[in-house]
């Protein structure tokens, strides 16, 4: 369950988030279908009012999605911090556990090796869920950011695939390979849900508009 001050890719609850989205569209098909007959039948005011209603509920859906997202902060993690990823539940915590650097091409790179660790926190589930019933991660974007922004994405990767199921309790580690150029200073990785269209307008989700991102330190 999210809660406040949970380092997560959300800052609102996620089952809010996805039951306001879902009404907001159920209603807004429906008052669609419903101001369509009341014109064909001639009830122009009636017609009138649910067009007013409606934009009144986009315009705040809107400005609640917008408020989150710039009133959402960018958060470093340092070593061993975990973020949390809010897909309703909150179940899985990932935490960088150690990160190893060597120069290379004369040292005009680094190549980085990122342990990340992925863990299912049975301290999420529910006494009604069973203990062995595994959980699939969703796929996520992963990428280092310098102090110019400049991004680099991973090279290689190895251990265990970050889409490997997990039963409650269960943790595994990937290593991430990245290569970055020797003057890049201020390094940080993000791990992010892979974005889908509707998490541009999920409120509270980091990949919506405006929303800062929560990242860890190298």
């Amino acid at each position: 369950m999210w809660t406040l001050g949970l380092h997560s890719n959300m800052n609102f609850p996620a089952p809010l988030s996805i039951v306001g989205f879902l009404g907001v569209i159920a209603g807004l098909v429906l008052m669609a279908i419903v101001v369509a007959v009341a014109f064909v039948a001639g009830k122009r005011k009636f017609a009138e009012l649910l067009l007013k209603l409606g934009v009144a509920a986009a315009v705040a859906y809107t400005g609640l999605l917008l408020g989150l997202s710039l009133a959402s902060r960018e958060v470093v993690l340092a070593r061993g911090e975990e973020k949390y990823f809010c897909e309703i539940d909150c179940h899985l915590a990932y935490s960088v556990v150690d990160v190893k650097a060597a120069p290379e091409d004369n040292g005009r790179q680094i190549h980085y090796l990122v342990s990340l660790r992925t863990r299912f926190d049975e301290s999420t589930i529910s006494s009604h869920r069973p203990k062995d019933a595994p959980l699939t991660p969703n796929r996520r974007v992963l990428r280092i950011e310098d102090a110019q922004a400049r991004e680099y994405r991973v090279a290689e990767t190895g251990g265990t695939p970050l889409s490997s199921s997990l039963v409650p309790g269960q943790s595994y580690l990937t290593e991430l390979d990245f290569v970055v150029p020797s003057d890049a200073t201020d390094l940080r990785l993000l791990v992010a849900s892979a974005p889908q269209w509707e998490d541009h307008v999920l409120i509270g989700c980091e990949n919506s508009w405006l929303h800062k991102k929560t990242w860890f330190r190298l």
